[in-house]
């Protein structure tokens, strides 16, 4: 059995990347490992296809410690340490106009938003960006504007760009039924559980708990799945974002805490807070920060009047100076400058893979660009938005997420039934209880929102 993301062996090729991108020396850690037989070849799916054998996986444990132990650049410690790094909060009403109806309309809007973003991903995930578009314009869809079909798709495309294997059963337009599972949209559910157990009090040790009751850990990739084994092997937070994790700047927290800003509306820096705790139990630095990044978004889009305002109001909440706050500011810029042709578009996102398209594509910091640039690039409008966020490659069901999810929120009645209707107002999941109606998550969100009063 070759287990992805966990293997020591799997594991060291992606820390050797990782602690370099840390500032640590690795070059004699890499030596050693290729001297002993090792490929220092990180595999991009998370598994090599030979198992190691029993003396170099143990080698590569032996390994790991050794770069774990090394010091490189810090991670801010407590809250207070991250509170300090960033600039002052913005001023944001906390409902819209309209009030509380307003309000919830928005959050209805934000939930049906990111699962039809994370919808139309689905079938491309993996898939790079060229293979996109071939796909698209062999079955007459380019520019992307609508749902992926196999009808039509020629035999040579499709052997060369196959579909995302879990997900193409349930995700083209002619099979959906109903948002089906994954974990962009299991996260923000188990967030609302988080809160509905604890509220905003929840310490990162409660997460750790929350994710062995209700989480499964077949459904868990990259530094989620390494904290999980942490968690489970007792080690203690925030260790579990350290140890044996190469992916702690990975987009996992940054897809979970949407739900965490969607409850604190208008307050970016408590909606950043809370994500803040969340993030820790597997993330570090950029890892972190995308996480508050995304909340912060959360936060603004269910009070804000446009995007601009969303994007300034998150920006708050990233830290100047981190690799992150570069990418979004990318991202904005090139947003800004795009007039939403297809050269435009294309060109930005030229761009953007010409600054990142050396990281893995579930990093952060190069699906940060996209989503600030879909995002800028939209100016709103829900289609062209998730469709720059798909067809730009990387992390597409996450991306898309993120954006439709922001667009959503801002103006729930332009989302558009092409959009809505396949949902048919349903969420699988594979946490307890199954399969969600929209309206009841929605519901629930609302109910723990912080009153209009202030933060409670």
């Amino acid at each position: 059995m070759r287990l992805t993301w966990a293997q020591p062996e799997d594991l060291l090729a992606h820390e050797l990347v990782q602690s370099a991108a840390e500032g640590k020396d690795v070059a004699d850690v890499r030596d050693r490992w290729v001297a002993a037989g090792g490929d220092p070849t990180p595999a991009v799916s998370g598994a090599g296809p030979v198992p190691a054998p029993p003396a170099l996986r143990s080698l590569a444990r032996d390994l790991l410690d050794e770069l774990d132990a090394r010091p490189g650049a810090s991670t801010p410690e407590t809250w207070d340490d991250v509170e300090a790094l960033l600039p002052p909060a913005p001023s944001l009403p906390v409902r819209p106009a309209g009030g509380d109806a307003a309000y919830a309309a928005r959050v209805h809007g934000a939930w049906t938003g990111r699962a039809a973003g994370c919808l139309l991903g689905k079938p491309v995930e993996k898939i790079p960006r060229a293979g996109i578009e071939e796909i698209l314009r062999s079955t007459g869809r380019w520019p992307l504007d609508r749902w992926f079909t196999a009808v039509g798709l020629p035999d040579d495309v499709a052997e060369r760009w196959p579909w995302n294997r879990r997900s193409a059963p349930t995700s083209l337009e002619e099979n959906i039924s109903g948002m089906p599972e994954d974990d962009d949209l299991n996260y923000p559910i188990l967030a609302l559980a988080l809160l509905e157990r604890h509220g905003r009090s929840f310490t990162t040790d409660d997460v750790a708990q929350l994710w062995l009751d209700n989480l499964p850990a077949g459904r868990t990739f990259t530094a989620e799945r390494a904290a999980y084994r942490n968690i489970l092997d007792a080690v203690p937070v925030p260790e579990t974002a350290t140890h044996h994790n190469p992916f702690r700047e990975w987009i996992g927290a940054l897809i979970r805490t949407d739900l965490l800003g969607w409850v604190s509306p208008g307050d970016v820096r408590g909606a950043a807070r809370l994500a803040w705790a969340d993030a820790r139990l597997s993330h570090t630095r950029d890892g972190v920060f995308g996480a508050m990044w995304a909340a912060g978004l959360a936060s603004a889009a269910v009070v804000a009047s446009d995007v601009e305002q969303v994007l300034d109001a998150a920006d708050a909440v990233v830290p100047p100076g981190s690799g992150l706050a570069a990418a979004v500011a990318l991202g904005r810029s090139l947003g800004r400058e795009c007039d939403g042709s297809e050269a435009g578009v294309r060109a930005g996102l030229d761009r953007i893979h010409a600054e990142y398209g050396h990281l893995h594509w579930v990093h952060t910091l190069n699906n940060a660009a996209v989503i600030a640039f879909a995002l800028a690039t939209g100016r709103g409008a829900f289609g062209p938005s998730v469709s720059i966020a798909v067809t730009a490659g990387w992390d597409t069901d996450s991306a898309a997420a993120t954006v439709g999810g922001v667009v959503g929120a801002l103006a729930p009645e332009r989302i558009g039934e092409r959009w809505t209707a396949p949902l048919d107002g349903l969420i699988a999941t594979s946490l307890p209880g199954g399969e969600q109606r929209i309206d009841d998550l929605a519901r629930r969100t609302v109910a723990l929102a912080q009153p209009a009063g202030g933060a409670a």
